[in-house]
Protein backbone atom coordinates (compact mmCIF):
# COMPACT_ATOMS: atom_id res chain seq x y z
CA UNK A 1 0.00 0.00 0.00
CA UNK A 2 1.15 3.34 -0.63
CA UNK A 3 0.32 6.12 1.21
CA UNK A 4 1.18 9.82 0.47
CA UNK A 5 1.63 12.41 3.33
CA UNK A 6 2.78 16.15 2.95
CA UNK A 7 6.04 15.67 3.59
CA UNK A 8 6.49 13.52 0.18
CA UNK A 9 4.74 15.99 -1.61
CA UNK A 10 6.73 19.27 0.16
CA UNK A 11 10.05 17.04 -0.94
CA UNK A 12 8.63 16.34 -4.31
CA UNK A 13 8.05 20.52 -4.68
CA UNK A 14 11.40 20.96 -3.30
CA UNK A 15 13.62 19.00 -6.11
CA UNK A 16 11.05 20.42 -8.38
CA UNK A 17 12.73 23.87 -7.45
CA UNK A 18 16.05 23.13 -7.92
CA UNK A 19 15.26 21.31 -10.99
CA UNK A 20 15.91 23.49 -14.31
CA UNK A 21 13.00 22.64 -15.85
CA UNK A 22 11.12 23.87 -12.48
CA UNK A 23 9.12 20.60 -12.28
CA UNK A 24 9.32 16.64 -10.74
CA UNK A 25 7.73 14.02 -11.30
CA UNK A 26 7.46 10.83 -9.08
CA UNK A 27 5.54 7.87 -10.44
CA UNK A 28 3.20 5.97 -8.54
CA UNK A 29 2.85 2.81 -10.80
CA UNK A 30 5.62 0.25 -10.33
CA UNK A 31 6.54 0.00 -14.14
CA UNK A 32 5.54 1.09 -17.73
CA UNK A 33 3.44 -2.20 -18.38
CA UNK A 34 0.77 -1.32 -15.81
CA UNK A 35 -2.93 -0.93 -17.22
CA UNK A 36 -2.85 2.60 -15.19
CA UNK A 37 0.02 4.83 -15.13
CA UNK A 38 -0.20 7.00 -12.45
CA UNK A 39 2.44 9.95 -11.12
CA UNK A 40 2.64 13.29 -9.58
CA UNK A 41 3.92 16.15 -11.34
CA UNK A 42 5.41 19.23 -8.92
CA UNK A 43 5.26 22.06 -11.13
CA UNK A 44 6.87 25.32 -10.52
CA UNK A 45 5.52 28.74 -11.89
CA UNK A 46 7.28 29.38 -14.74
CA UNK A 47 7.60 26.00 -16.00
CA UNK A 48 7.73 24.89 -19.23
CA UNK A 49 5.61 22.11 -20.79
CA UNK A 50 5.83 22.06 -24.77
CA UNK A 51 2.52 21.97 -26.30
CA UNK A 52 1.75 18.41 -27.14
CA UNK A 53 -1.39 15.53 -27.38
CA UNK A 54 -1.47 12.41 -27.62
CA UNK A 55 -3.26 11.06 -30.73
CA UNK A 56 -0.05 8.65 -31.32
CA UNK A 57 -1.44 6.11 -28.58
CA UNK A 58 -5.17 7.27 -28.46
CA UNK A 59 -5.03 8.10 -24.47
CA UNK A 60 -7.16 10.58 -22.50
CA UNK A 61 -4.79 12.23 -19.82
CA UNK A 62 -6.49 12.86 -16.45
CA UNK A 63 -5.12 16.20 -14.08
CA UNK A 64 -6.12 16.70 -10.33
CA UNK A 65 -4.83 18.83 -9.07
CA UNK A 66 -3.93 18.12 -5.59
CA UNK A 67 -2.23 21.36 -4.10
CA UNK A 68 -1.78 24.49 -5.46
CA UNK A 69 -3.60 26.17 -9.02
CA UNK A 70 -3.39 25.53 -13.04
CA UNK A 71 -4.40 26.52 -16.02
CA UNK A 72 -4.72 24.06 -18.92
CA UNK A 73 -4.33 25.85 -22.27
CA UNK A 74 -5.84 23.90 -25.26
CA UNK A 75 -4.32 25.37 -28.90
CA UNK A 76 -5.70 24.60 -32.46
CA UNK A 77 -3.73 22.76 -35.29
CA UNK A 78 -1.74 25.59 -36.08
CA UNK A 79 -0.91 26.88 -32.32
CA UNK A 80 -3.67 29.39 -32.10
CA UNK A 81 -5.26 29.92 -28.48
CA UNK A 82 -8.48 28.37 -28.26
CA UNK A 83 -9.77 28.56 -24.33
CA UNK A 84 -8.18 27.30 -20.78
CA UNK A 85 -9.61 25.98 -17.58
CA UNK A 86 -8.46 26.81 -14.26
CA UNK A 87 -8.23 24.37 -12.11
CA UNK A 88 -7.13 24.14 -8.37
CA UNK A 89 -7.06 22.25 -5.40
CA UNK A 90 -10.03 22.70 -2.65
CA UNK A 91 -8.08 25.39 -1.52
CA UNK A 92 -8.67 27.12 -4.18
CA UNK A 93 -12.04 26.14 -5.27
CA UNK A 94 -14.44 28.85 -4.26
CA UNK A 95 -18.29 28.24 -6.10
CA UNK A 96 -20.14 25.22 -7.62
CA UNK A 97 -18.00 26.56 -11.19
CA UNK A 98 -14.92 25.91 -9.55
CA UNK A 99 -12.88 22.87 -11.20
CA UNK A 100 -10.43 20.54 -9.36
CA UNK A 101 -8.96 18.70 -12.91
CA UNK A 102 -9.71 17.82 -16.05
CA UNK A 103 -9.82 15.16 -19.00
CA UNK A 104 -8.53 15.98 -21.96
CA UNK A 105 -9.02 13.78 -25.03
CA UNK A 106 -5.95 12.70 -27.37
CA UNK A 107 -6.41 14.66 -30.26
CA UNK A 108 -6.48 17.97 -27.74
CA UNK A 109 -3.24 20.09 -27.85
CA UNK A 110 -2.63 21.73 -24.64
CA UNK A 111 -0.35 22.78 -22.23
CA UNK A 112 -0.48 23.22 -18.01
CA UNK A 113 0.91 25.84 -16.00
CA UNK A 114 1.52 26.58 -12.39
CA UNK A 115 -0.52 29.49 -11.73
CA UNK A 116 1.07 29.54 -7.42
CA UNK A 117 4.03 28.08 -6.13
CA UNK A 118 3.84 24.94 -4.69
CA UNK A 119 1.31 23.16 -7.09
CA UNK A 120 1.45 19.32 -7.25
CA UNK A 121 -0.79 17.60 -9.82
CA UNK A 122 -2.09 13.85 -10.20
CA UNK A 123 -1.57 12.71 -13.47
CA UNK A 124 -3.64 9.65 -14.74
CA UNK A 125 -3.24 8.05 -17.98
CA UNK A 126 -4.14 4.60 -19.65
CA UNK A 127 -1.22 2.14 -19.90
CA UNK A 128 1.12 0.69 -20.76
CA UNK A 129 3.71 3.94 -21.39
CA UNK A 130 5.21 3.48 -24.48
CA UNK A 131 7.84 6.54 -24.83
CA UNK A 132 7.73 6.95 -28.30
CA UNK A 133 4.10 6.98 -28.78
CA UNK A 134 3.37 8.91 -25.33
CA UNK A 135 3.67 12.65 -26.42
CA UNK A 136 3.08 14.41 -29.49
CA UNK A 137 4.81 17.53 -29.43
CA UNK A 138 3.76 20.83 -31.32
CA UNK A 139 6.13 21.93 -33.82
CA UNK A 140 4.59 25.22 -34.34
CA UNK A 141 6.00 26.00 -30.02
CA UNK A 142 8.87 26.59 -28.84
CA UNK A 143 11.60 23.28 -27.99
CA UNK A 144 12.36 23.15 -24.58
CA UNK A 145 15.91 24.93 -24.65
CA UNK A 146 14.89 27.58 -27.43
CA UNK A 147 15.76 31.30 -26.71
CA UNK A 148 12.01 31.92 -27.82
CA UNK A 149 10.92 29.72 -24.89
CA UNK A 150 10.48 32.74 -22.01
CA UNK A 151 8.68 34.80 -24.45
CA UNK A 152 5.95 32.10 -25.54
CA UNK A 153 5.60 31.41 -21.28
CA UNK A 154 5.05 34.73 -20.95
CA UNK A 155 2.39 34.32 -23.22
CA UNK A 156 0.59 31.37 -21.49
CA UNK A 157 0.17 33.63 -18.50
CA UNK A 158 -1.00 36.25 -20.37
CA UNK A 159 -3.60 34.50 -21.89
CA UNK A 160 -4.71 33.32 -18.65
CA UNK A 161 -5.25 36.88 -17.56
CA UNK A 162 -1.86 35.96 -15.37
CA UNK A 163 1.80 37.31 -14.71
CA UNK A 164 4.55 34.54 -14.86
Amino acid sequence: MNIFYEKTLNSLNKSAASNSRLRQHLNIHDSFQEPCQRLFNAVHVGSYIQPHRHLLDSKKELLLAVKGKFALIKFSHIGDFKSFTIFGSEKYCHSEDSSYGVEIPSECWHTVISLVEGSVLLEVKEGPFIPDLAKELASWAPSAGSSAVDDYVCSLYAYCGFGS
